[in-house]
């Protein structure tokens, strides 16, 4: 089932944010654009490297009015720990949901059952939390949060531009599509 325009699911969770504990609500990511990254586990090998490379671009995403939580399975608790010893983490400024019971992670659809662990899923949701963009990955292959900005860009014009799409590997400031009869068979 693609989550494409659906609702992100409810939940509530205890996250590690700016060197505190917070809890956050589905109904407190509502009103921004938000990225929910899932990843496996805390303490891992591709993980720091795809939460630094989003820690990188985050004051460009708060730039766009997009908030990102990192989600695994871990505890807040965990979270914490990690983000204290790990430089890679250290550099997070972003809320690090942890969802030990799986919630958060099943109601997207990554839970990996007989591990416990998400599968390396990214959602983009409008401010009304409907979902926008859906990527999931194996295991092994990491995420690239430039491409994921092209993607939050892209988004964002369709929404304020009725009737326009974004061709393939567009970048913001380049031309946008209106379909209309006109248009089919000439690309």
């Amino acid at each position: 089932m693609s989550h494409i325009n659906q609702s992100i699911p409810e939940f509530k969770a205890e996250a590690f944010h700016d060197g505190e504990f917070k809890t956050i609500t589905s109904d407190d990511v509502k009103g921004k654009w938000s990225i929910f990254m899932f990843y496996p586990a805390d303490f891992t090998f591709v993980c720091p490297t795809e939460l630094e490379d989003m820690a990188n671009h985050y004051d460009e995403l708060q730039k766009l009015g997009v908030e990102v939580y990192s989600v695994s399975t871990d505890t807040h608790f965990t979270h914490k720990a990690w983000h204290d010893s790990s430089p890679a983490i250290g550099k997070i400024r972003y809320p690090m949901i942890g969802d030990p019971t799986g919630r958060i992670t099943r109601g997207f659809g990554v839970m990996i059952e007989e591990d416990g662990l998400a599968l390396r899923g990214t959602f983009l949701a409008n401010p009304e939390g409907i979902i926008k963009v859906a990527e999931v990955h194996d295991l092994g292959i990491g995420r690239s949060a430039k491409d994921m900005l092209r993607k939050v860009k892209a988004a964002q014009y369709v929404a304020d531009n009725d009737g326009e799409v974004c061709p393939a590997a567009w970048e913001q400031g380049q031309a946008t599509l209106t379909p209309s009869l006109d248009l089919v068979g000439k690309i």
